[in-house]
């Protein structure tokens, strides 16, 4: 099992203050250069990579980082259904 990543987990949970989320939009890098990311990860959250940062932080978390980054609800399913991870909408689950 991957270990949580701690600053990814409290970016996610900080911008959850809008103050923060709108920063954040107008000027990623200059909030990502708060946070003593691992190059790996800082690469995976500008390129929206949800299956590098997936095993990373809460799913909950992820789905509001990406909710506030601007993705709709459908782009985040349908990445995490390419993972593997859940149904898509509509389903047969029989």
């Amino acid at each position: 099992m991957e270990q949580r990543d701690y600053w990814l987990s409290k970016l996610f949970f900080d911008l959850q203050n809008p103050t923060l989320a709108a920063e954040y939009l107008d000027d990623r890098d200059r909030i990502l250069d708060r946070y003593p990311f691992k190059p790996e990860v800082r690469r995976a959250i500008l390129e929206d990579d949800v299956a590098f940062l997936y095993p990373l932080v809460n799913p909950y978390l992820l789905r509001f980082y990406f909710f506030v980054a601007g993705m709709t609800d459908q782009m985040f399913i349908e990445r995490l259904s390419n993972l593997g991870k859940i149904d898509p909408p509509g389903a047969n689950r029989g």
